[in-house]
């Protein structure tokens, strides 16, 4: 029900939005990847940095939030791609002589 609720509301401030602004709302997106969050990440500085009703002040303060996520994204997904690779040198590695057994 409170599900149903917000879902209501979102969309009707999406309509809100199209009529003040004439623009068209966000896609959804589905943000499986690194690379999708900081997708996402980067389009958003873009919308605050274009926002004309925010200070400056205001404008920082989510930049910098944005950009400490992107941070940790980025650290994560070049994370995973390192055990990725080091995963994929295991399985081709050869067993050593002692490995093989009696």
């Amino acid at each position: 029900m409170l599900r149903a609720r917000i879902g209501r509301l979102e969309t009707l401030l999406d309509r809100l939005t199209v009529a003040l602004r004439g623009t068209a709302p966000a896609v959804p997106r589905r943000l499986q990847t690194a690379r999708d969050v900081i997708d996402l990440l980067e389009e958003q500085v873009e919308a605050v940095r274009a926002e004309t009703g925010a200070s400056t002040l205001e404008k920082a303060r989510v930049i910098g939030y944005l950009v400490a996520i992107a941070r940790k994204s980025i650290e994560t997904g070049n994370l995973a791609a390192r055990v990725e690779m080091l995963e994929t040198i295991l399985k081709l590695r050869e067993p050593a002589p002692h490995e093989n057994g009696p």
